[in-house]
């Protein structure tokens, strides 16, 4: 069984959206560079610098799936059933979509009973490979109930003052981070990554 790794692209002040879900410029490391890097949906490539293509590909080699919230899911309508990273996803809603236009492609995954049971329909379909966590609900919840292995955070270097927060509800206290075994600058961002302290 692989890693649960819970990730994102934070600010400064430890927001990944504002609070009408605009990322803002949280992704502007994405187009800092000119190294392209090809994603399974649109839009169909970045361009990062060399550290965060170097990263990337090495993160995204490692993922077999994804647990995201029913809010992420309905935002990106499920990213009409082809994530960006090319690999499966799970969905923790209280109640599973029965009209989504893409759920032939067999790549969403609708879990309905807790956190616990998302995690682990996720690790089912990864198997060896790591499960990566969308930050907010998701990443508290499973944080809270200790399920979280890693916390990787892009840093961006932008302050958006009130939004949605890497870990949503969670008692500060669950939150126990090692030292960093990665951080890699680059361009608009730098990336880290905190083994959890269980």
């Amino acid at each position: 069984m692989g890693k649960v790794v819970a990730s994102a692209s934070m600010s400064l002040d430890g927001f990944v959206a504002h609070d009408n879900n605009d990322p803002g410029r949280l992704f502007d490391w994405y187009e800092a560079g000119d190294v392209e890097v090809v994603t399974a949906s649109e839009p169909a490539s970045f361009h990062l610098t060399p550290a965060s293509a170097g990263y990337w590909r090495e993160w995204v080699g490692q993922i077999g799936c994804l647990v995201v919230g029913r809010l992420l899911f309905d935002i990106t309508d499920g990213w009409s059933g082809e994530h960006p990273l090319g690999v499966p996803f799970v969905v923790l809603t209280h109640e599973a979509p029965t009209d989504w236009a893409h759920a032939r492609t067999g790549n969403a995954h609708f879990v309905t009973d807790g956190i616990e049971a998302a995690v682990a329909r996720a690790q089912e379909i990864a198997g060896d490979r790591t499960v990566a966590l969308a930050a907010g609900t998701i990443a508290g919840q499973a944080l809270a109930a200790g399920l979280v292995d890693e916390v990787a955070v892009d840093l961006v270097p932008v302050v958006l003052g009130t939004g949605h927060r890497y870990f949503a509800d969670v008692d500060p206290a669950a939150v126990r981070l090692g030292d960093p075994t990665a951080i890699i600058p680059s361009t608009r961002v730098t990336h880290m990554v905190f083994p959890v302290e269980k």
